[in-house]
């Protein structure tokens, strides 16, 4: 199983996000992520068997209820990598909880190699050659109230998310 943590916006976040991909719609190269789909990655866990099932979700749930509900800022858009040919259009987040629950997960699960955490959303990915857009502000907020457990399978028409437990913050 392909699985993450993760903290999604409300609909109606989504909805507005959906809103400024409009921006790249037109433009060849870019393919734009499902807003349902919208998401905020606190620590990827990759291929896993499905035995450590049990583990991730006592996981998910000890370090949720360690950190409160809080609020999520969507400010601005941008780019990985921020020069030369992008690959990644995404509007950066950021909110108390979300360094504090990306270093624990990391913590309990340190045979994980993770990344350096750089909270956003990714709205679209370069499937070939693709401007760049100019940035957007969005200033948007939702508060966050769960982590999830979620499986990702690599489809021909994209990744599929299939959530598999929600655990309350804190």
């Amino acid at each position: 199983m392909r699985l993450f943590y993760a903290i999604f916006p409300p609909r109606a976040v989504q909805e507005a996000l959906g809103e400024a991909q409009e921006k790249v719609r037109g433009f060849k190269g870019w393919k734009l992520s499902p807003p349902p789909q919208l998401h905020i990655t606190l620590l990827f866990l990759g291929q896993q068997p499905e035995e450590r099932l049990p583990e991730f979700r006592r996981i998910g749930r000890e370090i949720a209820a360690t950190v409160p509900e809080f609020k999520v800022e969507l400010a601005g858009t941008g780019y990985f990598p921020p020069t030369g040919s992008p690959r990644v259009w995404f509007v950066k987040a950021s909110g108390v909880g979300l360094e504090p629950l990306a270093q624990r997960l990391q913590g309990a699960l340190p045979e994980i190699k993770a990344a350096a955490f750089h909270p956003h959303l990714t709205l679209a990915r370069k499937k070939g050659p693709a401007p760049r857009i100019g940035p957007l502000v969005l200033n948007l907020q939702f508060q966050a109230k769960a982590v999830c457990l979620v499986e990702s399978k690599l489809e021909r028409s994209g990744s599929q998310y299939r959530v598999i437990e929600q655990f309350p913050l804190g």
